[in-house]
């Protein structure tokens, strides 16, 4: 590597990566890049890309209050942010009543006039190759993008913070710096928000090689689903070794009511903590009220998008507007509020920069018609309201989906966790809508994504590691999913491909009875199954591993907490799974499977007992799957019983384009 990094000069080097992995980051021609591929001793030379960001009550949700159960050792846990930053002055952050930084902890803090840590922010470092710091950025720890849950799962655990993202993206270079300093630093957790917009092999994909590098040193990497569902596929963070985490909802919806002059109430969606005390305004439609004088007709100001709409026709009135923006049209003509329709899900919200209600299209062409037919229409917009949501947790629309482009036979996501509507630490630089009409600064906001989901999964990994400080990656991923709550495909259409094994009960985690683990070795076999070369596995591994029959392990075989088989539509298929677990509950104990198959799937699992002597003791077992596929997918389960645990695993089988 050091041959290779000096033959490119030091004025093009951007990162060596030593500690954890070997290589390095620089910038290269085309040629060059060519030529340097041509040596010995390189595995790969690859672009960087840039990837994007996956962006309280949460945790009682859950079952997981305060009260709960902790572990003495919980102040020792280190967990490793990948994402935009911190802002350090949070109260979620606060050290009151810590003890000294942990021991094991070997990272460093790298201040800046308007940045310190303490003992609960215990590292924090950025990382920006190529050197360009837009003015709208912080050139340290700090971060300028937002986001952070207020209330976490382990509340005594430390943060090491490393900063990949900017307010332009997150890039290649920077990532593989930041796992390899977080690895060597002594972290127990890596928490990664950021994915890419199409998916990549594993040989290809940064965050799954860093990922690969932390679990071969013992540390869990969990990462979000992405943002871009509810399109099949779509998941960009699917790689084995790593933890995979959707985004659903928790038991509040927010209401935003709008009354009419006729008398009529409509219930929208979005935060308004606007109050116009009941009073009634003008009511005009967009499509009434274009800016004529820029050169805009009825057809653009319909959607109020910025500059169309007239301010002497709309100043001082609420605005109807035919599309969901973030509202800056409206405010921009002096508009007092808006009211939105549109056809898109409404299981999220946002806050606005003013009173502002998103109504479904039925009710929106209702109020659309009441201000075309009515000689002076009014309405007005309360603030919003919070109410129970019966139907939560249900994964919410924009949490990318399974199946997993690049193995169709590993279920993903793993699990989902709180994404939705969540109170979430929020930076103090940029406004609370991050729109340039809005001038409120709050330290808390209300936030959705899978960037809010990841890290109440992280909450849950690091507290299983808390009570569980020598278990494997494999080990504290298995506990999260055979212990999940299990959900239902009424709720959710796309089942397993949007849930995965359910929904996270940190709780319950922390005692799974059984445990599926897995190893470097164990993921090797599995690359090797499936067909990588030398320097593909190389890339990926660090390692000179070499495949032959007897290495190359097929998908099936995976130690993995779920079962997964896919065929092309219309064919019936048979799969064998080889399985092992490990005992970690009580030292003698019996469990007995029990299996849930419904119409078009038969389950069979040899032996159907399993007796355990001792703590530690590993028994394998073999799962044969049969099942009749049509155009969709047949989901059921394996249940491990011995009357304390039920340690489930989903089995999916489903109809695949892939041959």
């Amino acid at each position: 590597m050091k041959e290779c990094s000096s033959t490119v000069g030091s004025e093009v080097l951007l990162y060596s990566y030593h500690r954890s992995f070997n290589g390095f980051a620089a910038k290269l021609t085309k040629d060059e890049a060519a030529k340097l591929r041509e040596k010995d001793g390189v595995v790969s030379v690859f672009r960087s890309q840039k990837k994007q960001l996956h962006t309280t009550r949460s945790w009682d949700f859950m079952g997981f209050n305060k009260k709960v159960k902790r572990s003495i050792i919980e102040s020792d846990i280190i967990v490793g942010m990948l994402d935009t930053g911190i802002w350090p002055e949070s109260q979620s952050f606060n050290d009151t009543g810590l003890g000294p930084i942990p021991k094991k902890w070997k990272g460093t803090c790298q201040s800046s006039a308007n940045f310190t840590c303490n003992r609960k922010i215990i590292g924090a470092k950025y990382y920006r190759a190529n050197g360009d710091i837009s003015p709208y950025d912080y050139k340290s720890p700090r971060d300028s993008e937002a986001k952070g849950t207020a209330r976490g799962g382990v509340p005594s655990a430390r943060i090491a913070v490393y900063k990949i993202c900017w307010s332009d993206g997150c890039y290649d270079e920077d990532i593989l710096a930041a796992f390899d300093d977080a690895i060597a630093d002594g972290v127990d957790i890596i928490s990664l928000s950021v994915g890419s917009i199409f998916s990549s092999e594993y040989f290809d994909d940064t965050i799954a090689i860093g990922a690969f590098h932390s679990m071969k040193n013992g540390v869990l990497t969990s990462n979000s689903a992405g943002n871009s569902g509810p399109i099949l596929s779509s998941i960009t963070n699917f790689s084995p070794w790593s933890l995979s985490v959707a985004a659903s909802t928790i038991d509040r919806k927010f209401i935003t009511k709008v009354k009419l002059g006729n008398g009529k109430i409509y219930e929208g969606t979005s935060i308004n903590t606007f109050d116009l005390k009941g009073k009634m305004y003008p009511f005009i439609a967009g499509a009434a009220a274009p800016n004529t004088s820029q050169g805009y007709t009825s057809e653009d100001s319909r959607f109020c998008g910025p500059g169309t709409l007239s301010e002497t026709l709309v100043k001082g009135k609420i605005v109807f507007c035919d599309y969901d923006s973030d509202g800056t049209g409206p405010a921009q003509a002096g508009a007092i509020g808006a009211v939105f329709q549109s056809g898109g899900y409404k299981d999220y919200v946002f806050p606005y920069s003013l009173p502002l209600s998103n109504l479904n299209l039925d009710d929106g062409r209702n109020v659309l018609n009441y201000v075309n037919t009515t000689e002076n229409p009014t309405a007005t917009i309360f603030k919003t309201n919070v109410e129970d949501d019966q139907f939560a947790p249900f994964v919410v629309s924009f949490s990318s989906r399974g199946p997993n482009p690049a193995t169709p036979d590993i279920l993903k996501p793993d699990v989902t966790a709180p994404g939705v509507d969540i109170l979430a630490a929020w930076s103090e630089v940029v406004s609370l809508t991050e729109t340039k009409d809005d001038t409120r600064i709050v330290r808390y906001n209300i936030i959705s994504g899978t960037s809010m989901s990841c890290p109440h999964a992280t909450g849950a990994a690091a507290y299983v590691k808390s009570f569980h400080p020598t278990w494997s990656p494999a080990a504290i991923k298995s506990a999260l999913m055979t212990t999940a709550f299990p959900m239902s495909s009424k709720n959710n259409l796309e089942a397993e491909f949007a849930y995965g094994a359910g929904h996270i009960n940190p709780a319950q985690a922390a005692q799974p009875g059984l445990v599926y683990d897995a190893g470097e070795i164990d993921y090797v076999k599995f690359l090797c199954g499936q067909g990588y070369t030398p320097k593909q596995l190389k890339l990926i591994t660090e390692s000179n591993f070499t495949c032959s029959e007897e290495t190359n392990g097929a998908v099936w075989d995976l130690n993995y907490p779920s079962f997964t088989l896919s065929a092309t539509p219309g064919n019936s298929i048979t799969r064998v799974f080889h399985r092992t677990v490990t005992n970690v509950g009580s030292p003698v104990s019996t469990y007995k499977a029990v299996v849930n198959a419904p119409p078009g799937l038969i389950i069979q699992v040899q032996p159907s007992v399993l007796s355990f002597k001792s703590i530690g003791q590993k028994l394998t077992f073999i799962v044969t799957v049969g099942a009749e596929i049509g155009n969709s997918m047949i989901s059921g389960s394996l249940i491990w019983d011995d009357g304390v645990n039920q340690v489930r695993s989903p089995i999916v089988a489903y109809a695949s384009l892939v041959e």
